[in-house]
Formats: structure tokens, C-alpha cells, sequence
């Protein structure tokens, strides 16, 4: 918890909001036990702490997109990666070592 607690406050300005968008699932509690510790984690922190479960539907696409855009939402990108080296995207997503989002670009 101490190390989720130091890259929510290093990364994030004071009294910002980390939204977490999705989280893996456990076979017996599904995805709530990230949500859990991400919580506790942030207790004592000047960052608030939210999540947002999106359904892959248009309307739920459409609200993400919108707060991308208006800057109310700001992906944390880790890795971009070419399309050449997709093999070595999915090995670094695959491991579960991921802290951010891994971007594949296609040009």
C-alpha cells in the first residue's frame, strides 16, 4: 500500500483526483480488491480518489472521451510502444507489471 500511496502523490498535483477506470479481476472478488487497496492507500493523501467502471457501450465511450478532452481526465501513459514491437507491449502487459497505460501506435 505504502508504494501505491507514493506513486498517487508523487504523480499527482496536491488535491487532485486519481480516477481509476477499470481494474483486473480476481477469481473470488473480481476487480474490488484493487479498489479497495487503492482506497486505503489514499486515505491520508491530499488526492481524492475515485473509480469509474465503464460498460464498452457508445454512451459510456462517449462521457470518457469527453473528460479526456476537456482535460478533467488525464491517462497516465507508461510505455508507448511501436506497432513493430507489439510482441514486447503484450510481454510487459501480460507480466502484470503495468502501472499505467500501454500505448501500441500504428505509424
Amino acid at each position: 500500500m505504502e508504494r501505491a500511496r507514493g506513486l498517487i502523490t508523487s504523480v499527482l498535483k496536491p488535491n487532485a483526483t486519481f480516477v481509476l477506470i477499470g481494474a483486473p479481476k480476481t477469481p473470488v472478488i473480481g476487480p474490488i480488491g484493487l479498489l479497495i487497496k487503492t482506497r486505503l492507500a489514499t486515505l491520508r493523501a491530499s488526492q481524492k480518489f475515485v473509480f469509474f467502471i465503464a460498460q464498452f457501450n457508445r454512451t459510456d465511450m462517449q462521457v470518457l472521451k469527453e473528460l479526456i478532452e476537456s482535460g478533467k481526465v488525464k491517462p497516465f501513459v507508461e510505455k508507448v510502444y511501436p506497432m513493430t514491437r507489439i510482441a514486447d507491449a503484450m510481454h510487459h502487459l501480460g507480466a502484470g507489471h503495468a502501472q499505467g497505460k500501454i500505448v501500441v501506435t500504428m505509424v
